[in-house]
């Protein structure tokens, strides 16, 4: 719902700020007043088009500033927080719009954050619809009306059907159609893998093995070195006279004998027979060492080959043996794959004609109900326009099949989407005799509002409950089919927040709120402001619109006559 609007050197408005409520909102006033600028400064909000000529004579920019409150505009809730504008209950949009060489420039922010114009349009449908001469608005925009269809029909359970439908028919095909890319270029990526799975399983390498070659090759490479230095370490500790083993031998007799003169020496004798048996010990596992150490030319020329073949597949396929041994499994479970491919192709293709029966099915039937559903749907329009005064015109919905595109999912020749098989547009015959044509090719103004207050009073119970706009409305018509419009709008206000510009008293005797727009002459320029009206002033206003230019106390009088009818008629 539309609380506030501030507006700010926009065209003759200097600056006003209008605070508006639920149900009907009645905006009057003389020829030339300035009531449209309230339609451009909504337009603006709602992301519309900005001009140089908007701003305001003298002025460099021009602002419109307007609040919403979201508690019932749950998608446009949802739809800021996804795009990542932080929201409560209440949304402000700004729009500022200056002038420079090039033309107009504007900046849009949506609760203080800076966004894009296109951003703007995006995020900020749903919260007004404006009927106004050929203004951009969701109800002529064809790619709204299949929403609009089925939830007057309530088929959005069906519909829901054919998206799971749609969805699970794609991505088998998507399966499908990715396994016959793959087998395409089985044969060229067969080799490629068989290559490679050859390549690794000739080095027959496990994990650990790259270090425990790089080992063995270092001990063969210095075989002659490690047998000659053992074997002379061997001689000295144990060997040849005088070794360390006899040496320490002797040491530890003559501490033994003293020992037994002072106990305080028995530890270090320990100490000394323990060393004894360590070199004894190094000594012999020295000389099994050195004999086991023998040259092998043969066996080092293979580990050098292994290792160097090693860190060629290092790097060609990994950093470590581990590495290696995951792209070898990779490879195998490919190729695997690869050699089960055509079966796997059967199952698919069975799948997919499997979900292309199921998707089929609910989209047939989605069809069938949308198409016995429009024809009451524009049965019930036509029954509103002819108690709009538009008796010779005809509405219809018009459901057509989608057209597919090249490589798209179908059925029965026609594209399946989300939404299913259909296109739906509503198209309208103003005058008898005529062929239906789409809603946004109607030439007048004023049949285009009555023609959208005829489809909003049908679907008043359809969408969200947010702010509608009509200006124009009542163009061309007068007596009893402006009171008729009046009650039409008075209904539709009773979901949605209902904004009218109207010249017709008939219709704002319907107002719950009633604002005058007012022109005046102020430091010598011309500015409009936009004023709530107490409810004497409406009778006055009224009485302004019944008698013109002289109110008289009888204009008055058939004024609060009209509205009190109107009271005791809404209620």
């Amino acid at each position: 719902m539309l609380v506030s609007l501030q507006v700010r050197d926009l065209a003759i408005i200097d600056s006003t700020e209008v605070t508006f409520g639920g149900g009907l909102n009645v905006v009057t006033g003389e020829t030339g007043a300035g009531k449209s600028i309230l339609i451009d400064a909504l337009l603006l909000v709602l992301g519309g088009r900005a001009t140089p000529d908007m701003i305001r004579a003298g002025s460099t920019s021009a602002e419109v500033s307007a609040l919403f409150d979201l508690r019932a505009l749950s998608e446009v809730r949802e739809r800021l927080i996804a795009a990542g504008i932080e929201v409560d209950d209440e949304l402000v949009v700004r729009r500022v719009v200056s002038v420079d060489k090039s033309g107009a420039r504007s900046r849009a922010y949506l609760n203080g954050r800076l966004v894009s114009l296109s951003q703007l349009s995006q995020l900020a449908a749903g919260l007004g619809d404006v009927t106004s001469q050929h203004e951009a608005q969701s109800l002529t925009d064809p790619t709204t009306h299949l929403e609009l269809l089925d939830s007057s029909a309530r088929l959005v359970a069906a519909r829901e059907l054919v998206t799971e439908g749609q969805r699970e028919f794609a991505k088998a095909t998507e399966q499908l159609e990715s396994l016959l890319r793959e087998l395409r270029q089985k044969t060229d990526r067969e080799d490629l893998l068989r290559f490679q799975c050859k390549e690794l399983d000739e080095l027959k390498v496990a994990p650990g093995d790259d270090l425990r070659w790089a080992q063995e090759r270092d001990r063969l490479k210095n075989a002659t070195r490690l047998a000659d230095i053992s074997a002379e370490s061997e001689d000295i500790l144990y060997a040849r006279d005088g070794a360390v083993v006899d040496q320490l031998g002797a040491v530890s007799s003559m501490l033994n004998e003293l020992a037994k003169l002072d106990v305080e020496l028995r530890p270090i004798a320990d100490l000394v027979e323990s060393a004894k048996a360590q070199v004894d010990e190094a000594a012999r596992s020295l000389g099994r060492y050195g004999r086991t150490v023998q040259a092998d030319p043969e066996r080092l020329s293979e580990l050098d080959d292994c290792l160097q073949k090693l860190q060629k597949l290092k790097r060609k396929y990994g950093g470590s043996v581990e590495s290696l041994l995951e792209h070898r499994q990779r490879i195998r479970q490919e190729l695997d794959n690869l050699e089960q491919g055509e079966s796997r192709v059967a199952a698919l293709e069975r799948l997919v004609d499997q979900r292309r029966e199921q998707a089929g099915t609910a989209a047939r039937t989605l069809s069938s109900q949308r198409r016995n559903a429009a024809s009451s749907l524009a049965d019930a329009i036509s029954r509103e326009l002819g108690s709009l005064g538009m008796g010779g015109a005809r509405i219809v919905v018009e459901v057509s099949p989608t057209s597919p595109a090249s490589g798209e999912l179908a059925i029965d020749g026609a594209r399946l989407l989300p939404t299913g098989i259909d296109r739906v547009e509503f198209l309208i015959a103003p005058n008898r005799g005529e062929e239906p044509r789409a809603l946004r090719k109607i030439a007048s103004g004023g049949e285009l509002s009555r023609a959208l207050l005829a489809i909003k009073r049908v679907l008043t119970e359809v969408g969200s409950a947010g702010l509608y706009v009509f200006d124009e409305v009542d163009t061309g018509v007068g007596g009893a089919v402006a009171e008729v419009i009046g009650q039409k709008l008075k209904a539709i206000s009773q979901r949605n927040q209902t904004l009218v510009i109207t010249h017709l008293p008939q219709i704002a005797a319907y107002a719950e709120r009633h604002y005058v727009v007012e022109k005046h002459e102020q430091g010598g320029r011309t500015c409009s402001t936009v004023r709530l009206l107490s409810e004497q002033e409406r009778t006055e206003e009224i009485a302004r619109m019944l008698g013109g230019l002289r109110v008289t106390d009888r204009t008055r009088a058939a004024a609060a006559e009209m509205i009190r009818s109107a009271t005791i008629e809404s209620q």
